[in-house]
C-alpha cells in the first residue's frame, strides 16, 4: 500500500534528515516508528502527504506516485491519509463537532464548509467518529475546556471522519502523561483492528512501541536500522536505535 524507495530529504543549510529510506508498508499493517528526537520520524511521515518535499527518491501510496502527483492529485491523496498531531491541532473557541468536521472539508462544497451548512450524511460520519472514541458527550463542547486526552481523542476523530485510508499519528502521546498516553494507544490500536485501517505511528518511546505495534521501524540518524515485529525486538535493537544500552527507565 506504501513504498519509500531510495527516499532523502536534506533540509537548507546541509541537515540530512533522511538517507535513502526504502521501506514497505502493507494495508492493514499498525506500524510504529521508533527513535530519539531528531531521527528523521517525522519527516518519513510527511513524506507520504508531502508535507515534506523528498529531496531524492519516490514515495507511492496506494499505486500512485506521491512525489510525482499534480496538484489536484495531491489533494485526493490527502483526503485519504488523516493525520493525528501531537499539539492536537485543534481550533480551541470551536466546538468539538466544528473540529472534527474539519475532516470533511475534503469532501464538501467550499461553500458549505464557509457557511456551515452540513449534510446529514457528514454529520452522522462525525458523531461516528466521536462515539468510536468514546467522546461523543462531548460534541458541542469548547475544545478549550477539554482535558489534554480529550482533546487527542478529538483529534483521532477528526482523522477518521475523513473515511482515510492510512492513519499517520505524529508522537501523538508525547504531550501526555503515561496512563493517558496508554488509553490513545489502545484507541488507535483497536481503530487499526476493528477497521483495519493502516495506521503508522510515530513514538520516542521503546516500551510503548512493543507493547502496541504489530511491526517496529527503527531509525537512527535519518537512516533505516531496524525493521521486524515487536516480538523479535531485544536489548541489541534497543541499542541499535538508541545508540545505548537500555535501561530500567526506559521499559517504564
Amino acid at each position: 500500500m506504501i513504498e519509500f524507495k531510495n527516499v532523502s530529504v536534506t533540509y537548507p543549510g546541509g541537515v540530512q534528515a533522511l538517507n535513502n529510506v526504502n521501506l514497505s508498508i502493507e494495508s492493514g499493517e499498525f506500524v510504529v516508528i521508533v527513535g530519539l528526537s531528531g531521527a528523521g520520524k517525522s519527516t518519513l511521515l510527511r513524506t507520504l502527504n508531502r508535507l515534506i518535499e523528498p529531496t531524492a527518491g519516490d514515495v507511492w501510496f496506494d499505486g500512485r506516485n506521491v512525489t510525482a502527483a499534480s496538484p489536484k492529485e495531491l489533494r485526493q491523496i490527502r483526503t485519504e491519509i488523516g493525520m493525528i498531531f501531537q499539539n492536537f491541532n485543534l481550533v480551541e473557541r470551536s466546538s468539538v463537532f466544528r473540529n472534527v468536521m474539519t475532516g470533511r472539508v475534503g469532501h464538501l462544497a467550499t461553500w458549505r464548509s464557509l457557511l456551515g451548512i452540513f449534510p446529514k450524511c457528514d454529520k452522522e460520519i462525525v458523531f461516528d467518529s466521536l462515539a468510536r472514541v468514546d467522546i461523543l458527550e462531548e460534541a458541542f463542547v469548547r475544545a478549550d475546556h477539554l482535558s489534554d486526552e480529550q482533546k487527542q481523542r478529538v483529534g483521532i476523530a477528526r482523522a477518521l471522519a475523513q473515511e482515510p485510508k492510512v492513519i499517520l499519528a505524529d508522537e501523538p502521546v508525547a504531550s501526555l502523561d503515561s496512563p493517558t498516553s496508554h488509553i490513545v494507544m489502545k484507541d488507535l490500536m483497536r481503530i487499526n483492528q476493528e477497521l483495519e485501517m493502516t495506521t503508522i505511528v510515530n513514538l520516542q518511546l521503546f516500551d510503548l512501541a512493543l507493547e502496541y505495534a504489530d511491526r517496529i521501524i527503527g531509525l537512527r540518524n535519518g537512516e533505516l536500522v531496524f525493521d521486524g515485529s515487536a516480538h523479535s525486538c531485544t536489548e541489541d535493537t534497543f541499542e541499535m536505535i538508541y545508540g545505548r544500552p537500555i535501561t530500567a527507565d526506559d521499559m517504564r
